[in-house]
């Protein structure tokens, strides 16, 4: 393992400096790719193209970090857009670092969740959840029949009910 980090590692944090423009992400991701290969059952003798292998790993990393950004950044949308009476008090405004770190790992998991949807079903699942649209709204948005919009809405309900079962 330590053969495959001195040999590549450079390459690696590179290859990530250049798709993230960001030397602090790219080390972040440099070192969370092998602790990932690491972690995994596969001997860096296995790896025929370990280049190919660790970029390919490093391709997810990037992926989750920009969706976990962007689920950060539409949570700040959320509350910045919420009526003053409703929006939290400057003491809640900044809740501890376990709360930060627990509110972020049930998006990330939420997010998962729903990713496993087909995207039809994702969409009017989360037109009907986020934006309380009636069946009607969601089948003429989507294009599709009210028949749908219900069989599409228990789907969704039955796999979010099977996930947290």
């Amino acid at each position: 393992m330590q053969e495959l980090y001195l040999d590549h590692h450079p390459w690696l944090q590179s290859l990530l400096r250049k798709r993230l423009g960001n030397r602090e992400d790219a080390a972040d991701l440099a070192h969370d790719t092998f602790v990932r290969v690491m972690r995994s059952e596969l001997s860096p003798t296995d790896l025929c193209e370990p280049r190919g292998f660790l970029a390919t790993v490093a391709r997810g990393l990037v992926a989750d970090l920009f969706r976990r950004r962007t689920l950060e950044q539409a949570y700040l949308e959320y509350l910045v857009a919420l009526p003053e009476e409703q929006a939290p008090s400057p003491e809640e405004q900044a809740p501890s670092p376990e709360d930060q770190a627990q509110a972020q790992q049930a998006l990330l998991e939420v997010d998962a969740l729903l990713r496993a949807l087909p995207t039809k079903v994702r969409q009017a699942f989360l037109l009907a959840q986020l934006e309380e649209l009636p069946y009607a709204e969601i089948a003429r948005r989507l294009g599709i029949s009210h028949r749908t919009v219900s069989n599409y809405l228990t789907r969704a309900m039955e796999h979010c009910c099977l996930a947290l079962a």
